[in-house]
């Protein structure tokens, strides 16, 4: 029996208590899973920001801006997906959030059926944490690698044979097969094809 999927989710940090408020209702009448801060600090705190979601971030707000927190939560790692809300004179400062991976962001006055629209359409960007889990075991196997194996790794998911690798690296073939058997190993790749896809999901 599969189990039912999660509502989605939106973290909402405004500092102004009304927008807030009403916010929280519009997320929740559309059938998300709503958590509201009244500051960047608030969010900040929050213990797990790692599940799918998406930001909806006040561009100005007292204390720590809206593009600060954007700032402060790329140095953490990986974020939801951010929109950003803003009024007509911080609209530069919304692009420059653009520029630095927002996915979106909305004008005030805004109608409400756009805002949910947009914030849906922000969830395809959503990074899911199995994504992220597989993404640190492949850096830290491939981390555990020599630079000898590292090149080795390189040319073989390339598709060349032993002994074209060892011209490439001016090594025996024999030594690349050792360096090859090293790599399989440490890698925990079943087979050449494991390897490859391995190399391909995760753009190396």
């Amino acid at each position: 029996m599969t189990e039912p999927s999660s509502p989605p989710r939106v973290f909402i940090v405004d500092d102004d208590d009304a927008m807030r408020a009403a916010l929280h209702r519009l997320f929740k009448s559309s059938g998300f899973e709503v958590e509201a801060f009244a500051s960047a600090q608030a969010l900040l705190d929050h213990p797990d920001l790692s599940r799918s979601g998406v930001l909806l971030l006040d561009v100005l707000m007292p204390g720590m801006t809206g593009l600060e927190l954007q700032e402060a939560l790329v140095r953490r790692g990986p974020t939801p997906p951010v929109v950003f809300l803003t009024a007509s004179h911080s609209v530069p400062m919304a692009v420059t959030a653009m520029q630095r991976g927002a996915v979106d962001f909305v004008e005030k006055p805004f109608e409400n059926d756009d805002l949910v629209a947009r914030v849906r359409r922000a969830l395809r960007h959503a990074p899911r944490r199995e994504d992220h889990a597989r993404r640190a075991e492949y850096e830290r196997r491939r981390a555990a690698l020599t630079p000898r194996e590292r090149e080795v790794m390189d040319l073989v998911v390339t598709g060349k044979t032993n002994k074209e690798i060892a011209r490439v690296l001016d090594v025996s073939p024999r030594t690349v097969e050792v360096h090859r058997f090293r790599v399989m190993d440490k890698m925990e790749a079943a087979s050449l094809a494991a390897l490859v896809a391995m190399a391909l999901d995760h753009g190396d």
